[in-house]
Order: C-alpha cells, then sequence, then structure tokens
C-alpha cells in the first residue's frame, strides 16, 4: 500500500519484516530491543489505553483533536507513543526536557494539553509545578516508575476485537492532510510560536528524502539527537519507513560507548557534536609521541585539503590513502567501524569538519530546512555527484525555492507547514503569494543552495538551537546593575553576551566595597566587579532553557549611542554595527 499517514509504517513492513528490529533502548543497562510485530502490539494497546482516558480526535477539526504532550529524552516509549496519539486521532505536542518552567505553562496552556508524559522524577517534578495552573490538564503520566504516579504501561489495555474495531475507525478516518502535531519554537520575541505540521507535511519530507540517503537493506541508526526537533523526528520515521532499526542512545555522554555496542550504519548530528567529536580525536593526536604524532597530524594536514568535487592528483590521492589504512581507519573504529554516513542539520557545519570527516571516508551529508518546512528544502546526496562542500546541497524533490529581492530563500511544497497555532496572522506574515519565507539569505550555486546569512535577529548556536536574543536582553536588563546588553553567539557553542553597566548603580556598590571606580576601564576589570555580573547573570538563569543562557561576557566601558550609529532613532540596536566595532571583545568571549 501508499503509505499516507506517518503511522502506516507499522503495516508497511508486518508483512515483510514482522521479526525485524524496529526501535531498541537501554533497559537496566541491556539493550531491549521491539520487533514490528512488537511495537504494533503496544502502539495498539496504548492506542486503546490513550482512547480510554478520554483521548481522541474530537470532531476532527484542528481544536477538536485533543493534544498531549512529551517530555522526554529519546527512547522507543517515545516514538510508540506518538505513533499512538497519531492512530486515534490526537496531536502530539512534544517539550525539550530543558524548557524552563515559564515557558512550559505557557506551551502546555496554549495547546490546552490533555495528557503529559515525562520521562522520570524530575520531569514529573518540572510538570507537577505548573499542574494547578493549567486546569484541563488530566494527568501526569511516567515512562520511568514513580511512587505515586501513573506508569505508561498502566494504560496499556488488553487487546479485543471491539477495542481493534474502535481503533481502526478512527485510524481509518485520518487523511494525509490531517494535523499530527505542533511543534512550538521561539519567535522574535520569545513567545514560543506552535508549528503545526500534517501527516503530509512530515510524510512527504520522508519519502522526498529517502533516495538521497545511503541505499541498502537491514541498516542500523543510532539516535541522539532530540526526538522533540522535528530534524531527528523526520529521519526517524525515515528509518522506520525505510525498514532501519533505531538503537536509542542513553545519553549524550554514552554516545562514546552506544558506538561500539550498536556499530551503527548512520546517525543524525548538529554541528556542535561533530566539533565535540573532532575536539577529543585532536586531543588524543595531541598526546601521541615521536612518529605516531608526526603520521597523526600528516594524515590531518591532508584531510584538510580534501575536496570531494576535485582531484587532487594521484600523489594526493595515494598519500590519502595510506593515511586511511594509518591513521583515519581509528577515527572509523572510534564510530564503530561500520558508519557509512552522518547526517548533519540545524545550523551551519564548519567546512574543514566537512573536509577531513569525508577524507577520513566518513562522508557528512549536510542539509538545511526549518521546523516549518518539516524540516528538509535541501540536502547533500549520498552520492557524490550530489554533494558539494559548503553548500546545503540540491533541493529536495518536489520542494521549490526562489529569491526575494533582498535574497530571502523562498519556500513552496508539501512539506510547508499548515500554520501557526491559533496565529493565523503570525501565518500570513511569513507568507508571499503560496511561498514561505525562511528568514534566511541565500543563492544557488549551479544545482546546490548556498546560504550566505540570517535576516532575522534570531541565530542559531552551532549546537543548531534557536536563540531569540530580544527577549534574553529584555530580562537581563531589569538587573539595576545592567544599562544596555547585546546577545551574541551565532554559530558558537555558547551564548555570550556584551555589556554595558549602569555605571551609576555600579559606582554605588563599588564604593561600598571600597573599590576604586574613578575610571570605566579600570573598574569593569576588577575582578570583583567581574564576579558581581557574573552572579547577576547567573541570577536570571532560572528564566530560560540551558541553550539561552549567557555562558560568559564582556563589560564594555562606554555607552553606545546613536550619534556613534550604534543604536537606531527608536533606540533599538543595530547588531552588525556593534558586533564589528567590538570584534575583540566577543572574540574573547569565544577564545577558550
Amino acid at each position: 500500500m501508499t503509505p499516507t499517514r506517518l503511522f502506516d509504517c507499522i503495516e508497511t513492513h508486518l508483512k515483510d519484516a514482522p521479526g525485524r528490529t524496529m526501535l531498541a533502548g537501554k533497559e537496566n543497562g541491556q539493550w531491549k530491543e521491539y520487533t514490528t510485530v512488537e511495537v504494533a502490539e503496544i502502539v495498539n494497546k496504548l492506542s486503546s489505553g490513550l482512547m480510554y482516558s478520554g483521548i481522541g480526535p474530537g470532531d476532527f477539526s484542528i481544536e477538536g483533536r485533543d493534544k498531549v504532550a512529551v517530555i522526554s529524552k529519546n527512547r522507543p516509549e517515545w516514538v510508540m507513543l506518538d505513533l499512538a496519539v497519531q492512530r486515534v486521532g490526537a496531536v502530539l505536542v512534544p517539550v525539550y526536557p530543558t524548557i524552563s518552567d515559564i515557558e512550559l505553562e505557557f506551551i502546555l496552556k496554549d495547546a490546552n494539553v490533555k495528557l503529559i508524559f515525562v520521562n522520570d522524577v524530575d520531569l514529573f517534578q518540572k510538570a507537577n509545578r505548573v499542574k494547578a495552573n493549567l486546569p484541563n490538564l488530566k494527568e501526569i503520566i511516567s515512562f520511568e516508575k514513580i511512587d505515586g504516579t501513573k506508569h505508561w504501561k498502566d494504560i496499556l489495555l488488553p487487546l479485543t476485537e471491539n477495542i481493534l474495531g474502535e481503533i481502526k475507525t478512527i485510524s481509518d478516518k485520518i487523511k494525509s492532510e490531517d494535523l499530527v502535531t505542533i511543534i512550538y519554537t521561539s519567535g522574535t520575541t520569545g513567545t514560543p510560536k506552535g508549528v503545526m505540521l500534517s501527516h503530509k507535511n512530515i510524510l512527504s519530507n520522508v519519502v522526498d528524502s529517502i533516495p538521497c540517503f545511503p541505499p541498502g537493506e537491514n541498516m542500523r541508526a543510532l539516535s541522539f539527537l532530540p526526538l522533540n526537533h522535528i530534524f531527528e523526528r523526520m529521519i526517524s520515521f525515515l528509518y522506520l519507513f525505510k525498514g532501519t532499526s533505531i538503537f536509542f542512545a542513553e545519553s549524550i555522554e554514552t554516545i562514546p560507548q552506544n558506538l561500539q555496542e550498536i556499530q551503527p550504519d548512520l546517525f543524525a548530528t548538529v554541528p556542535r557534536l561533530l566539533e565535540k567529536m573532532y575536539e577529543k580525536i585532536m586531543e588524543k593526536g595531541s598526546e601521541l609521541k615521536g612518529i605516531k604524532r608526526r603520521l597523526f597530524f600528516w594524515a590531518h594536514s591532508l584531510g584538510l585539503k580534501y575536496d570531494v568535487n576535485k582531484n587532487l592528483g594521484f600523489f594526493y590521492n595515494l598519500q590519502l590513502s595510506l593515511a586511511n589504512k594509518l591513521i583515519f581507519n581509528k577515527w572509523r573504529e572510534a564510530l564503530g567501524n561500520n558508519i557509512i554516513s552522518i547526517i548533519s542539520g540545524g545550523a551551519a557545519c564548519q567546512l574543514r569538519l566537512l573536509r577531513i570527516f569525508t577524507a577520513a571516508k566518513i562522508p557528512i551529508m549536510e542539509g538545511y530546512g526549518l521546523t516549518e518546512t518539516s524540516p528538509v528544502i535541501s540536502v547533500n546526496r549520498f552520492e557524490v555527484k550530489g554533494r558539494m562542500l559548503g553548500t546545503v546541497g540540491p533541493l529536495l524533490e518536489n520542494v521549490e525555492v526562489k529569491f526575494g529581492e533582498d535574497g530571502e530563500i523562498l519556500c513552496k511544497g508539501p512539506n510547508v507547514m499548515m500554520g501557526y497555532y491559533k496565529h493565523p496572522e503570525w501565518t500570513a506574515e511569513c507568507m508571499q503569494d503560496g511561498w514561505f519565507k525562511t528568514g534566511d539569505i541565500g543563492v544557488m550555486v549551479g544545482e546546490f543552495l548556498k546560504i550566505t546569512d540570517r535576516k532575522k535577529e534570531i541565530f542559531k548556536t552551532s549546537g543548531g538551537k534557536y536563540v531569540a536574543p530580544l527577549a534574553i536582553e529584555n530580562k537581563l536588563k531589569e538587573s539595576r546593575f545592567i544599562e544596555n546588553i547585546m546577545v551574541v553567539g551565532a554559530g558558537e557553542k555558547f551564548v555570550g553576551a556584551l555589556i554595558i553597566p549602569a555605571f551609576v548603580n555600579l559606582r554605588i556598590w563599588c564604593k561600598e566595597h571600597d573599590i576604586d571606580c574613578s575610571d570605566n576601564k579600570k573598574t569593569i576589570a576588577n575582578p570583583q566587579v567581574i564576579e558581581l555580573y557574573q552572579k547577576e547573570i547567573e541570577r536570571y538563569h532560572k528564566f530560560f532553557n540551558h541553550v539561552e543562557q549567557v555562558k560568559k561576557f564582556e563589560l564594555l566601558s562606554h555607552d553606545w549611542t546613536t550619534d556613534n550609529g550604534e543604536l537606531t532613532p527608536k533606540l533599538s540596536l543595530r547588531r552588525k554595527v556593534i558586533m564589528e566595532k567590538n570584534k575583540e571583545a566577543i572574540s574573547n568571549i569565544y577564545s577558550s
């Protein structure tokens, strides 16, 4: 049958591969594998449990469908819950485990969530803290066993023909155009936007992405990027439809161990995690002595010259072949020794990483997209002719792109979202004659799309997480010691900030602590003053999720002004001007 809904992935494999491992995760230190048949049975039992908990499609409208939230690390139960929620016509609202209480409450209230599934006691407590403000929330259910809390297995119901018939009656009515999930992303003001995606949105992306991936049957994939991000979730459905077994890493820290245990063929990642892998490799290389050290850095220098689109000649190829046998084979062993390809997205990947990993026979398929585009717009193919380093690859089939007058990338296709939940005005703002405005600036290099800039102020860290600077800045300016602030961190490992102290209040504090404050430059260099601002910044951490928290900062000795071009007439920050004038300060933030 031709799949039209995401949950059709089960039926797709029940006939031809019922015994193949579909999902796997660690339980009590051992890998627990679930076959297609086992997943189908659990999903049916969970569907019936949800249905008899009052969860269903309502009148099949967007508002009528019940909403179920999940706040959990990656695990087989996450995917089984997703499939079960789909089967009963409800809508899954995935939430980042690191979310702040304030933002969590907003999302759960905005989506009118009826049930919440949490990973463990910590996330149960987080959800429980906001429960009193959510009158429509029925229950919090946990994947891990918690005293006094309903366990997810407690709602699994025995299967009867009547129950299976009721589930089938509902699922048969679900169309490809129906809403399947609402994914909240930060808007320009920091207010989360609920992106509505249909079965068709995500499934079209899955179907059109499969030809871009490595061919092969019975492959294994390691999953560790958060499933609540559309990138990993779409790729997971690609695995499920392709028949690739998904093994969920225990945590980010256990990835090296899990790679050795699973020996996967594929995994998806963000550039920051690739950077960490690279840094560990380089650290070990630096510890080598003598000829081994020289060979390591010789191979490394060869890798940095690599270009997939150019033949660098017989002698280079001969050296690279030798480097792969002597040095890069150890890199592949560290990744389990079976890696066919790595999929990278969420942020721009450093060109040096693309070169050296590809040279080491670990090709990286870098792609581009947004939550609103389900997400892939373009991706570098597994086949060499479909790859160009420094670009985000050719457009996905059935996805169209054109450019606005300012170079903004506009996208049209079956992958473009249904709209923003409850906010048709936001949807209208980001659409132009049926084309979605991405907020990114780009150009085509032949058939390859290249991203050159971001139009909006929202930026991504190298870990692929969106950060809305204005909301952070406005909150931190509540401090009596901060006159002005600009958050930085686009493409970097963490969020940093340039801070203009409120010198009037700072001088008062300095006098109370017997600190000379006659010169601004000397004042901001004082260790006690720096410690004051460190504590002040940390005091506001509770208002932000981990990614948004300012990790390092630089104090500046003079305010920004309109006369100097740093502020607009409306006193808004001219970010590019400020960054240009404070290159050294920003460099200091990210120097270590």
